[in-house]
């Protein structure tokens, strides 16, 4: 918790607590179950290879709707909204009048004018409430959302039986209203995980029976509670970023965390358009997947260097035991981000070879969460 913000509990912190989380840490102004009684590597394992159950209720959930809702969310949003159809979940981005990254959001477009923006440790919030007075427009957070979700390959067959609608007919990034185990739910395809999976948005009140049934409905599958400390591992794996980890110049740009994609500059305006259009082709770094000979995790912010001369910073890393090596993901001066460049990463005065590679570092194509046909 920061200053004077309102701390915010999970409901399934009786959960937590039983499979041996003392809830120390926190994120967003709520406390997660950074460990379980449980290694962190085993509960990899757990999502690659069966199903992983995560709290991610953390994550801050705002409901936008009015008859200017949609003209509002392309005025502070990089991507334009409107492409996006009821059913869809939109990845944008906030930046600030200098083009600078201030949060990364999820837009789920419910239809009928109204949308919620799921976000994390970053500024929309604050965004929004300035932004929002030239419009007619209600901003309003929602914390009674809790999102269970479960991510790997088991997913699917654990959770399709207990829910009327078409499950495996759900595509990536779609979601839909149903009930699962009789209560009354949104289901959305996706996650933080580089697995097929499913997060489940319930009230606060039912996510305990909802967490549970889970629980029962996948024991003989293998399926288990997982920590944060294992999102963290299999996101990396997965060379999914986050902020603001990953954005270490605290004006980090769009354009150098490779999210280009986001920005629509046929948009007539939106915040930041003037500055985003005079840094593109400026950057100071990309984001880029380093693979570090190591036989542990190097440190974020550790120093990367080429030929003596210092060209990057690392910002996130783990030791992968899944692909046995030492990832890092990290923000390089454009001219060493050929893939095969070899640098050096020193941390802790010890130098370790590395080699620029393809990011993601596991399922490079894709395949686990868009399976082929």
């Amino acid at each position: 918790m920061h200053g004077t913000t309102k701390e915010r509990n999970s409901a399934l912190n009786s959960r937590h607590r039983a499979l041996g989380s003392d809830l120390s840490s926190s994120w967003n102004d709520m406390p997660i179950p950074q460990n379980y009684n449980a290694c962190p590597y085993a509960e990899t394992e757990t999502v690659r290879n069966q199903a992983g159950l995560f709290d991610v209720s953390a994550l801050k959930m705002v409901n936008v709707s009015g008859p200017d809702a949609l003209k509002f969310l392309n005025h502070i949003l990089t991507t334009e909204v409107s492409k996006a159809q009821p059913g869809d979940s939109h990845i944008s981005n906030i930046v600030n009048s200098e083009g600078a990254l201030i949060d990364d959001v999820l837009v789920y477009v419910d239809g009928g004018g109204k949308y919620r923006v799921s976000h994390g440790g970053g500024a929309f919030e604050e965004a929004a409430a300035e932004a929002k007075k030239g419009f007619n427009v209600d901003v309003a957070r929602d914390d009674d959302v809790h999102i269970i979700s479960l991510q790997g390959p088991l997913a699917l067959e654990t959770l399709a039986p207990h829910t009327p609608m078409k499950l495996a007919d759900l595509p990536y990034f779609k979601h839909a209203k149903t009930t699962i185990f009789g209560k009354q739910v949104s289901i959305a395809r996706g996650g933080y995980s580089a697995e097929r999976g499913y997060e489940v948005f319930c009230s606060a009140e039912d996510a305990p029976f909802i967490w549970d049934s889970i629980v029962a409905a996948g024991k003989d599958k293998g399926i288990k509670p997982v920590s944060w400390s294992c999102l963290d591992i299999i996101r990396v794996e997965g060379g999914l970023l986050f902020f603001p980890f990953d954005m270490i110049h605290g004006d980090t740009t769009p354009w150098e965390v490779r999210a280009g994609w986001t920005i629509d500059m046929s948009k007539p305006d939106f915040i930041g358009k003037k500055a985003l259009a005079e840094k593109k082709g400026k950057e100071r770094s990309f984001i880029t997947g380093l693979e570090v000979w190591h036989s542990e995790a190097v440190s974020p912010l550790a120093r990367v260097y080429a030929d003596g001369k210092e060209v990057g910073t690392v910002t996130s890393t783990t030791f992968s035991q899944h692909l046995m090596k030492s990832l890092a993901m990290a923000q390089i001066a454009p001219e060493y981000t050929k893939l095969g460049t070899q640098l050096t990463v020193v941390d802790n005065g010890k130098e370790y070879a590395a080699t620029v590679v393809q990011m993601p570092f596991y399922d490079p194509m894709r395949l686990r969460t868009h399976p082929a046909g």
